[in-house]
C-alpha cells in the first residue's frame, strides 16, 4: 500500500468515525436520558460528549483503525471492521466555557465511557481482557506523568535544578509516550497479535516516537505559527519542564552583572 492509498484510507476512516460517533452517543445515553433519578446526569453526559469528543485531528482514534487495516488479513476485514469502528472513542478534552473546575468531573465521565463501550462491544471478543487492562494501565501511566509534570512545574517557583533531562524524559514517557503506544497496542490486540515478543518490541519503538512527538510539540509551543498550530504556547509562563528549557540549562553558564563598586559579581540561576 503506497502513501497515497494510505492517505485515502485515513480520510475515509475519519469520515466513518465521525458518522459513527452519533451512534456511540446514542448507545451511551439513549436508554437512561429520561430516567427519573439519573436522567439529568445522562443529559449532561450527552452534552459533554458532543462538545468534547467532536473536532480535532482524531489521531488517536484513527490510528487504531488504520493500524488495524494494516495488521489483519484482507479476508478478515469485512467481518470485523464494522464492529471495530465503535470499539474505540476518541477521548479528547476541550474545557467547556463556564465550567471551571467542574471540567474535572466531565473528564471522569468521558473516561468512564471507555469501559462502558468496551463492555458493550468487546465483551464477547477474545481480546476484551487485554484491551481493558491496556486502557487501565495507560490511564494510570498518563496520570503518573501528569503528576510528575505538575509537581515539577510548581506555579510561582521556578526551581531550575529540577529541570533535568532525566526528569523531562520521565515526564514525557509517562504523560505522552505511553499514550502514543495505546492505539497501536489496541489495534494489535484486536488483530489477534498478543505475543510476549511483539508488544514489547512495538512499545520500545512507539515510546521513542512519543518522545519525539513531545519534543516537537515543545518546540512549536514557542516557535510555532499560531495560525498553523491553532494554539498559543504558554510553557514558559507555566514553568513547564519543556525540552527547550532543559536544552537551555545544559548549555547555559552563570551570568555576571556589573558591581556598583567596580568589580563583577556572578548572578546564579535560582535554585
Amino acid at each position: 500500500m503506497n502513501g497515497h492509498q494510505k492517505s485515502v484510507i485515513y480520510a475515509q476512516e475519519k469520515q466513518n468515525f465521525i458518522q459513527h460517533f452519533s451512534q456511540i452517543v446514542m448507545v451511551l445515553t439513549e436508554d437512561e436520558i429520561g430516567h427519573p433519578e439519573t436522567g439529568d446526569a445522562i443529559a449532561w453526559l450527552k452534552e459533554v460528549l458532543e462538545y468534547s469528543a467532536v473536532g480535532g485531528k482524531y489521531h488517536q482514534a484513527l490510528t487504531v483503525l488504520v493500524a488495524f487495516w494494516e495488521l489483519v488479513e484482507l479476508r478478515k476485514q469485512d467481518d470485523i471492521m464494522d464492529s471495530s469502528l465503535t470499539h474505540q472513542v476518541q477521548i479528547c478534552w476541550h474545557q467547556k466555557p463556564g465550567v471551571g473546575l467542574d471540567a474535572i468531573y466531565d473528564a471522569v465521565l468521558l473516561q468512564a465511557c471507555i469501559y462502558h463501550l468496551l463492555k458493550l462491544y468487546c465483551q464477547e471478543q477474545p481480546y476484551y481482557l487485554n484491551l481493558t487492562e491496556l486502557f487501565l494501565q495507560s490511564s494510570y501511566q498518563t496520570k503518573i506523568g501528569q503528576t510528575l509534570d505538575l509537581i515539577t512545574a510548581l506555579q510561582g517557583n521556578a526551581y531550575l535544578s529540577r529541570f533535568t533531562e532525566k526528569r523531562y524524559k520521565s515526564i514525557v514517557k509517562y504523560k505522552t509516550a505511553f499514550y502514543s503506544y495505546l492505539p497501536i497496542a489496541a489495534a494489535m490486540y484486536m488483530a489477534g497479535i498478543d505475543g510476549e515478543k511483539e508488544h514489547p518490541s512495538a512499545k520500545k519503538i512507539l515510546l521513542e516516537m512519543g518522545e519525539f512527538f513531545q519534543i516537537q510539540d515543545d518546540y512549536l509551543d514557542l516557535f510555532g505559527d499560531t495560525c498553523v498550530t491553532g494554539k498559543v504556547g504558554t510553557d514558559i509562563q507555566d514553568n513547564k519542564c519543556s525540552w527547550l528549557v532543559v536544552q537551555c540549562l545544559q548549555w547555559a553558564t552563570p551570568r555576571t552583572v556589573p558591581d556598583p563598586e567596580g568589580g563583577r559579581k556572578p548572578r546564579r540561576w535560582p535554585r
